[in-house]
């Protein structure tokens, strides 16, 4: 029996407190674009992530015939996946992409390399869902604020001289390097509820012009305060020793396993290595935080940059007319593909040596295969067997996004 090379797909989209509500949030949009849905969107409720995929948390189901996409590539999974794909990674997608919309800072968090992943699945299964790491990227489908990776060392050392700072400080401070940042971060981290309040007070007491370059640190600081509150600790860590950046539609950032981040508003395709593991700290109320021991111990402290975690776009070598780029993270588990056309334009891929999840950002148009056209609308998703050539026509132009992974 032949199985379809593309299957629409009919994917969920969850709440968390963080999401925008109704149809402000392009994820809650998407989902209700699914033709034959019965997701509607109710106007004071938050819509945070689509879900497109095989994780068993939302897994994705196709629209033809309500089958969930796991069980159609176990069982055409030559077909559909490839064999070197296979050989690597199994019939299980090694990767989760999602659509996020993001009203208010998401908790301050990294992700577990694979040894410690490893050892928190098997003690806390529950809480720790599977055993594997979790590098992402973010791509900006708008403005997209985030909070990402440290500053330099010599603007956290000039910033943690202003008096409110000082008290978190090493004792015998003299040579600042990257242990004094790993001691500053968990003293800050397990402060009481009070002196973050108190030191916070502080800072918005100073005039502007002390910050330096970092004069976004007063700016910011209500907002946060208004979002969480004067006592979450995150407020201080994402401020004062991360870098903050704003990136622009098709703007995209590279978060490492152990890589500290915050995303704070904007609405972003998501991809990751196929996990659900998270560690918070910050900016979330004290119950839901995990330990500050093991947030610590996990944390890596490098690089320094705010470009070092820029991920540009290149222009992809499956691209026949020169209409699609290519996001490449530092791993094998994925890389995104993204084309856009400007009305009545056309783009023709060569053949992907394995499966992919295609999603149609905004405009409409039309996918073709040797073997039939697809109606492409904003909201749709795909998935997309290995080793078919695509034709794409846009109408009135056209945005899609594919993760995708060869073997």
């Amino acid at each position: 029996m032949t199985v379809d090379q593309v299957i629409q797909l009919r994917c969920q989209c969850n709440n968390y407190p963080w999401g925008r509500k109704g149809e402000a949030s392009a994820a809650a949009r998407y989902c209700a674009q699914t033709p034959g849905t019965d997701f509607k969107i109710e106007q004071g409720k938050e819509y945070a992530e689509m879900w497109m995929g095989t994780y068993p948390v939302l897994p994705s189901y196709s629209l033809k015939t309500n089958e969930d996409l796991q069980d159609i590539l176990d069982a055409n999974q030559e077909q559909l996946i490839g064999g070197p794909v296979l050989k690597k990674f199994g019939s299980k997608l090694p990767y989760l992409p999602k659509i996020l919309s993001i009203d208010k800072a998401l908790p301050l968090q990294i992700h577990p390399d694979k040894d410690l992943a490893q050892r928190l699945h098997e003690k806390n299964p529950d809480q720790f869902t599977d055993p594997n790491h979790k590098p992402e990227i973010a791509v900006a489908l708008g403005k997209f604020e985030v909070f990402v990776g440290w500053k330099p060392l010599n603007v956290i050392q000039a910033l943690f001289q202003l008096k409110p700072l000082q008290r978190f400080l090493p004792e015998k401070h003299t040579h600042f390097d990257n242990n004094s940042l790993k001691s500053i971060a968990k003293t800050i981290l397990a402060t009481s509820d009070e002196t973050i309040a108190q030191t916070q007070n502080e800072l918005l007491a100073l005039p502007k012009a002390s910050f330096g370059t970092e004069s976004h640190i007063p700016e910011l600081l209500p907002r946060l305060q208004q979002q969480y509150s004067k006592q979450d600790n995150g407020n201080i860590v994402a401020l004062c020793l991360m870098n903050y950046l704003v990136l622009n539609a098709g703007d995209s950032i590279y978060v490492p396993a152990d890589g500290i981040h915050a995303y704070l508003s904007g609405d972003i395709v998501e991809c990751m290595a196929r996990s659900n593991n998270v560690l918070n700290t910050g900016f979330c109320p004290r119950p839901d935080r995990d330990s500050v021991e093991l947030f610590s111990a996990a944390l890596t402290f490098g690089p320094h940059s705010a470009d070092d975690s820029i991920l540009p776009a290149k222009p992809s070598d499956k691209s026949i007319n020169g209409k699609s780029s290519v996001y490449a993270p530092p791993m094998s588990e994925f890389n995104m593909l993204t084309t856009q056309l400007k009305e009545g334009e056309k783009e023709d891929l060569k053949p992907i040596n394995g499966p992919g999840i295609m999603i149609v950002t905004s405009g409409s148009g039309t996918m073709s295969t040797n073997r039939k056209d697809h109606e492409l609308k904003e909201g749709y998703v795909f998935f997309i067997g290995q080793g078919l050539e695509l034709s794409f026509k846009s109408e009135k132009g056209l945005a899609t996004y594919m993760a995708y992974v060869e073997g």
